[in-house]
Order: structure tokens, then C-alpha cells, then sequence
């Protein structure tokens, strides 16, 4: 069976660990907590970057941050996963949800000019495979609008936007090191602060409302409970695994990125049973995923069996939330998101990891023409 995904390691891992056990300082904010702070300043000039245990503690400080209140409006993509949303519905906020673009799954800007009301606080966009949303006119809406833009960069370590990091562009981001992700540390994530308003705050909630790390770094004699937080940090063997990954981020990268270019160049033009990915002119690959689009339900579910018949792994992804059990129970108001709901019907992720072969990508390419020959 070619697996849908296999987590890569880089063999520094368990070192890395045991160095974290000799230093004695287990429980977070500890030596490698820092070194992937300082990693990711140095190399894509984030200010603030704060460890979590998921992009869904980070999205959740997030929603802490800027002080969600019940009743506010947070518009965001339906084509996403569920903790998107979750982070703002547990304050209380009413999720509006944004259709995608005709050419990939990201969220159309047309599409968010029109939601929003008096009550709308924020817009979240979610870079899907890593590529690019449009920002330039995300932020010009949320600029006229004086709204915040939280970007959900779970997928896009590693990605670009005319040459500005992904993460780096929003008032905040969230990452994702789950083991499905290009860079992992088995479950984890971070916050990135990029509005100086919210840095000294943001720490504060991530060490549970207390000015610990300040007390820490010598600012006050004591610390103290000054603000709400919970216990969103990762421990440091966490940590120290995860920097053991970004160490290796560029050999990771070029492994992933060649077998993404194979299918590309693969399937390029034989495309009468199914699209390809776009890329927009302003976005880089990160090759977190490669995925196709049929024409229909009916041929999306034949292409997975067909694969597995080979023993090839294919996934569909999202299903839309706005059509889920959660939402269409809560409202009344059930919209129509005809792309996403295109999304959510068609879409199917090719296995795509570090060491797949060049071999094993050329089977799964044969296999898919002989689908599209059928």
C-alpha cells in the first residue's frame, strides 16, 4: 500500500530529547521551546512567535486576544476543518462563512466584501495547501472595515505571498506540527503575534494568565494571576523534537516539492476527468498537498476506489461546514456555497510525504491515467 502520508524523521529527534531530559526543564519555555522561537524570527522575520499544543490552542488564544464576545461576527472560509471555527464559536461568536474561488479552495474576496455587518470583528482565511490567499485585497477590505485578519496557516510553513512569509502578513497566525504537516512534532503548533498591541498579552495567556516569563526574565519581583489564560504550551520534549525538524525544514522541502513537481508534470494536460491544483501568480508551493478535482461526486468516489483497487491511498478532505450537523441544526439560515460544496464533493489528496519515490509517484500517476483512458 503507497499510504496516504508517513511521517518523516530526521533521525536527531530522539537526541534532541534526551538532551531536553539532561537539561531538567521539561515543562515548557524551556532551551528548544526558544531555539524554534529564535528559528523562526531569524529565518522569516516573525516578531512574536509563541509554541502551543495545536493550531487550535493557537487559534483559541487567538479568539482570546481579541476579546470575542457573544454575538460577534467572524467570517471565514466553509472549506476548512472544524477547529476554525471552534476556537471563535467556544467565545460565543457567530461563524459567517465565505465561499472558496473557482481555481482552489482558498477563500474568495467578493465573497467576504458581502458578509460583512455592524457586528463583524474579524476574517480568518485559511492558506489550503500551503498556497497563498489573496492578501493584498484581504487586507484592503479589513483595513476599510477595521476588522482583524487572523490567518489560519496550519498548512503554509514554508509558503509565500509576493515574497512575505505566510503567517508574517495577518494581525496573527496559526500553525500546525501535527504528523500530517511538512514539519512535525507529533501534535503542536505556534502563534505568530504580528501586531506589537497584543505581544505582551499573548504571553500572558499562554502561561495561564500569569506574568511568569516576565518574572522569569527578571521585569518583576513576583508573578502573579493578571489576566484570563489556560495551559497552552508545549512541553519541551515536544519542542525539542520539533526543532529537530526544523533544522532539517530546506531537505524536507525539496523532498516534498519534487515529488509534487512529478505529479504536476505527470498530469499536466490530461485532465479530462479531473483539475489540477492552480497556482496564483502572487503564491509559492509549499507541497503540503497535491490534489485533484473531478468533475463530480460520483467520479471523485470511483477515482479513491480505482486507486485502492492499486493500493494507493487517496483521500477526500473537507467537508463544507456550513453544511454540517453542528451548523444546519444551530440556524435557520442555511446559505449556498456552490464552490465549496464543489470542494467537498470532489476534491481527492494524492499520497504525498518526504520519502515517497519516484518510482512510487510514477505508479500512482500511471494508475490515474489509466483511470482518465477509461
Amino acid at each position: 500500500m503507497i499510504g496516504f502520508n508517513k511521517p518523516y524523521l530526521t533521525g536527531q529527534e530522539m537526541e534532541n530529547m534526551r538532551e531536553a531530559v539532561r537539561r531538567e526543564k521539561l515543562s515548557g519555555n524551556g532551551y528548544f521551546t526558544k531555539k524554534s522561537h529564535e528559528f523562526f524570527k531569524t529565518r522569516y522575520g516573525l516578531k512574536k512567535t509563541l509554541l502551543t499544543q495545536s493550531a487550535t490552542a493557537a487559534l483559541e488564544m487567538i479568539a482570546l486576544l481579541i476579546n470575542i464576545q457573544p454575538g460577534d461576527e467572524v467570517i471565514m472560509p466553509s472549506y476548512t476543518f472544524v477547529s476554525t471555527a471552534n476556537a471563535f464559536v467556544l467565545r460565543g461568536a457567530h461563524v459567517v462563512f465565505a465561499d472558496s474561488n473557482n481555481k482552489n479552495p482558498n477563500i474568495d474576496p467578493d465573497s467576504i466584501q458581502t458578509l460583512i455587518t455592524p457586528r463583524t470583528v474579524a476574517i480568518v482565511v485559511v492558506h489550503y495547501a500551503g498556497m497563498a490567499c489573496d492578501m493584498d485585497r484581504i487586507m484592503a477590505i479589513a483595513l476599510k472595515h477595521d476588522l482583524f485578519v487572523v490567518e489560519d496557516a496550519a498548512q503554509a510553513i514554508d509558503s509565500f505571498y509576493n515574497d512575505r512569509p505566510l503567517g508574517s502578513i495577518g494581525h496573527f497566525a496559526a500553525f500546525s506540527f501535527h504528523e500530517t504537516k511538512n514539519i512535525i512534532a507529533g501534535e503542536g503548533g505556534m502563534l505568530a503575534i504580528n501586531d506589537a498591541r497584543f505581544m505582551d498579552r499573548a504571553e500572558i495567556i499562554w502561561e495561564k494568565g500569569t506574568n511568569r516569563s516576565a518574572f522569569f526574565r527578571g521585569e518583576v519581583d513576583k508573578y502573579n494571576w493578571v489576566d484570563i489564560g489556560s495551559s497552552f504550551l508545549p512541553s519541551e520534549i515536544t519542542a525539542a523534537f520539533l526543532y529537530a525538524q526544523l533544522e532539517r525544514l530546506d531537505d524536507i522541502q525539496n523532498m516534498r516539492k519534487k515529488v509534487w513537481q512529478q505529479y504536476y508534470n505527470g498530469l499536466q494536460g490530461n485532465n479530462t476527468c479531473f483539475e489540477i491544483p492552480h497556482t496564483d501568480t502572487f503564491a509559492t508551493n509549499n507541497a503540503h498537498i497535491f490534489y485533484l478535482v473531478t468533475k463530480d461526486a460520483a467520479m471523485r468516489d470511483a477515482l479513491i476506489a480505482h486507486l485502492k483497487e492499486y493500493d494507493i491511498q487517496a483521500i477526500f478532505h473537507y467537508i463544507p461546514l456550513h453544511t454540517s450537523p453542528f451548523i444546519t441544526r444551530e440556524t435557520q439560515n442555511i446559505v449556498s456555497l456552490p464552490q465549496a460544496e464543489r470542494y467537498g464533493e470532489c476534491l481527492v489528496r494524492l499520497p504525498l510525504y518526504a520519502e515517497m519515490t519516484t518510482a512510487q509517484a510514477d505508479y500512482v500517476i500511471d494508475r490515474l491515467l489509466a483511470f482518465t483512458s477509461k
